[in-house]
């Protein structure tokens, strides 16, 4: 038997609203709608789940999707042990079981042969077909199924089909803007306001680099610890470089480009 509590969130996660998101999915969740969340990396899509459930005080089951995943990985299947063969349920199947919500993380990440698993348990069906089990699920009354992708990061090869897509309603989120952003670093860092917005000037000079040398910008992550090291005592410059620069490009010139911004910010 699962024990439903081990997937609670029992201690709020911070998470600072940019609009009326919180109202959209409550009410998408009153209805049972299947969610789909669109944004840049780091730009708070996993905390407003992780968050969302805590507040609807709700499991929460978070698949952080691969290309080498496998509807087996989601579904499950059997295994051998001293007797015999035994079934294992999959992260989806637990969360249709038990009532959880489902959260697939990057779905484009797998395989599309495997995302076409999900169809049943998006429309009015709810189901879930465990066809090596023999066995059709009818997904608990609590569950609801999310899933996340950055639209601006995969290839034309890694998107969703349309047939997966209309079985979503989508919600967009984006970086917040500069003034939230560093109230968001100051809260989860702890560090001052003038830290946070300074590490916000460097982060937007970076986004502004996006398609012109950079595939992604600095998230809102980074910068928190990149404040997390200068409060372990390492210099502001060296920091930003260590958490800021080195993780999001090897490219010589758009180094120089953010090094010399990470210099005009605390220099």
């Amino acid at each position: 038997m699962t024990n439903i509590e081990q997937y609670k969130v029992n201690v709020e996660p911070f998470y600072q609203s940019q609009g009326d998101e919180i109202a959209i999915y409550e009410a998408a969740y009153a209805s049972r709608l299947p969610v789909m969340i669109k944004g840049p990396t780091g730009c708070g899509k996993s905390r407003f789940i992780e968050y969302m459930a805590w507040k609807l005080g709700k499991p929460l089951i978070t698949v952080a999707c691969n290309e080498d995943m496998t509807a087996s990985d989601l579904i499950g299947r059997y295994l051998l042990d001293a007797n015999g063969t035994r079934w294992l349920d999959g992260p989806l199947t637990v969360a249709a079981r038990i009532g959880a919500i489902c959260y697939l993380d990057e779905v484009v990440e797998a395989r599309q042969d495997t995302t076409v698993v999900i169809h049943p348990l998006t429309d009015h069906r709810r189901t879930l077909p465990l066809d090596k089990k023999g066995e059709m699920v009818s997904a608990h009354e609590n569950f609801q199924l999310v899933i996340s992708y950055n639209p601006g990061y995969q290839s034309l090869m890694k998107d969703l089909k349309q047939s997966t897509k209309q079985r979503f309603v989508g919600m967009d989120f984006d970086y917040p803007s500069a003034q939230l952003e560093a109230s968001i670093i100051s809260k989860e860092a702890g560090c001052d306001m003038e830290l946070a917005s300074k590490l916000v000037k460097i982060g937007i000079t970076a986004r502004n680099l996006k398609g012109h040398g950079l595939e992604e910008g600095i998230s809102t992550r980074l910068m928190v610890y990149a404040a997390d090291l200068i409060k372990q005592g390492i210099a502001a410059p060296s920091a930003c470089r260590t958490a800021l620069v080195r993780p999001i490009t090897d490219d010589i010139d758009i180094r120089a480009t953010l090094d010399h911004a990470v210099d005009q910010v605390f220099g």
